[in-house]
């Protein structure tokens, strides 16, 4: 039995962003993009499949246009995780509880799920987020206070990283 899927892609102050869902929750965000294709195309096949729906993302679409007119916000929302690894879901579990505005290290998320010493595989983790902003791995850096890395590279995790600053 398949779960039905729905989409939506809007314009923001900093670009157009994707958001997925299942009734089950939040499944895939995509960072801003320069285009509705570009932020459809990082959305993935799964859209193929789903309804197109403003209604179903009403809050989350006002947050997250907030969220990018530097207004800080929160995503409390349900997540569907489904096809992550354990490892995974408590990685992206312990990103969320970073505050605001705020950044901790992979050596930190690391000692939160219990795996001290673990800090490149909690990179790998956050490498696999299909839920950025929300889970916001852009948070996290390294523990000298580097960037580290970013899948949505490195001058968008600065950007992110600025913006909660100016609005915290």
């Amino acid at each position: 039995m398949s779960r039905k899927l729905y989409y939506v892609i809007f314009n923001t102050a900093a670009g157009w962003v994707g958001l997925l869902s299942s009734a089950a929750g939040l499944k895939r965000t995509t960072l801003p993009q320069s285009s509705r294709e570009k932020a459809a195309a990082a959305l993935g096949a799964d859209t193929n499949q789903a309804i197109l729906s403003q209604v179903f993302f009403t809050d989350l679409f006002t947050r997250f246009n907030n969220y990018f007119m530097g207004q800080r916000v929160d995503f409390p929302d349900k997540l569907d995780l489904q096809g992550a690894t354990d490892f995974q879901r408590k990685v992206w579990e312990a990103t969320k509880q970073i505050p605001y505005g705020q950044t901790r290290s992979y050596e930190w998320v690391a000692k939160q799920v219990g795996k001290p010493g673990a800090a490149r595989a909690v990179g790998q983790a956050l490498g696999k987020n299909p839920l950025p902003v929300v889970v916001p791995c852009h948070r996290v850096i390294t523990c000298d206070g580097k960037s580290g890395g970013f899948g949505g590279g490195l001058a968008m995790k600065k950007r992110l990283l600025a913006l909660e600053k100016s609005s915290g």
